[in-house]
């Protein structure tokens, strides 16, 4: 069995918060393979960095200064591809997990030689006596929005109702929350984008993987328990925006971001009421301005020709696979329900009936 690097970023206080569920769950593995653990001290300080190393002495521990979570997620890849690493697991701290959580993801690497990425079935941490009989769903794949956004699937929704045990594959993108990646999608397509710095990173990196022909599956016997917080995501909102927007114009043909403009634009107006709204528009404005500059454009136009030498799947192909509408509770409410996800679903079902690159 091939050796496998568990990758953990810490940011600022995650550790103290997150740490010791995580730590045990990780000692507790009943994995028969060989296992390195790198802890990446993200937005380090030398009161989180002597924490970890007498608090997880059994990791590597890697500092780095900027936050940025991307390079954090490559420096613990690099490092386990120097120790001869050849799967490599990203895990968030805010987790629990089920003792055969890193064997189940594993074997279904192992089993399935066309995959090249694979998920874990992800729960929310119970809550209470009846979540821990029927935990409630966090994701079992992420969803793929044509205009860019992502969202969980089967969200809030009872375990129960899930009852495969065998590999499913999953049509949008995996969540990084436990996500084992070969080595040779790296090899292949690269490394995580660290223009990216921190969210819409899964989407990014999975977008890539499909595009270069890879298959991602749902290791369902692989069980993590998420401590998640919708409220930690939201208070990133610069980051989220304007990398959905660099998503889509580093994957999209330019002609499928010209069918698509008019619905971008409509969606934009809608995100311009709901910055104001939430006393974010000086978020909205910093995306702008990021959009307005000539390095942008290079970064872009280098990440379209990356990705045009790696490309197996024509735009007409993938985009069968996501979804038309935004269908995430959290985010729920009439306006989105009654107006904007019908209007996106009539548009989105007649721009496909003309984009055919």
């Amino acid at each position: 069995m091939k050796q496998v690097a568990v990758i953990l970023v810490n940011y600022k206080d995650y550790a103290e918060r997150f740490l010791a569920d995580c730590k045990d769950g990780l000692r507790k593995q009943k994995f028969s393979g060989k296992v390195k653990i790198y802890c990446i001290d993200n937005s380090s300080s030398s009161e989180s960095l002597d924490y970890l190393k007498t608090n997880f002495p059994e990791a590597v521990i890697i500092p780095r200064e900027d936050g940025n979570y991307c390079a954090a997620l490559n420096a613990g890849i690099k490092a386990g591809m120097a120790d001869g690493c050849e799967y490599f697991v990203s895990l968030n701290l805010d987790v629990s997990l089920d003792e055969r959580w890193l064997q189940e993801l594993v074997s279904t690497a192992e089993n399935f030689p066309e995959c090249g990425i694979v998920q874990s079935k992800i729960l929310l941490f119970p809550r209470n006596e009846a979540e821990k009989l029927d935990p409630k769903i966090n994701t079992l794949g992420n969803v793929f929005h044509y205009l860019g956004f992502g969202f969980t699937s089967f969200y809030n929704q009872p375990s129960s109702r899930f009852t495969e045990t065998e590999s499913v594959q999953i049509k949008g993108y995996a969540s990084g929350c436990s996500i084992l990646i070969k080595k040779e999608v790296f090899e292949k397509i690269g490394l995580f984008n660290e223009e990216f710095y921190m969210y819409h990173d899964d989407l990014e990196f999975c977008w890539r993987a499909k595009l270069a022909g890879f298959t991602i599956l749902l290791a369902p016997q692989s069980l993590v328990y998420h401590k998640y917080e919708f409220s930690r995501s939201t208070k990133m909102v610069y980051f989220m925006e304007r990398n959905r927007y660099l998503t889509l114009f580093e994957y999209y043909d330019w002609k499928t971001i010209a069918v698509f403009l008019p619905m971008l634009a409509i969606m934009e107006f809608g995100q311009l009421f709901f910055a104001l709204k939430n006393n974010w528009l000086d978020k909205r404005f910093e995306m702008y301005r990021y959009f307005l500059t000539g390095s942008t454009w290079t970064l872009i136009q280098k990440a379209r020709i990356h990705l045009s030498k790696i490309r197996k799947i024509k735009d007409c192909d993938i985009i069968k696979d996501f979804e038309s509408q935004i269908k995430f509770q959290e985010v729920a409410n009439p306006l989105l329900d009654k107006v904007a996800n019908p209007i996106m679903a009539v548009y989105f079902h007649l721009a496909k009936k003309i984009i055919i690159w």
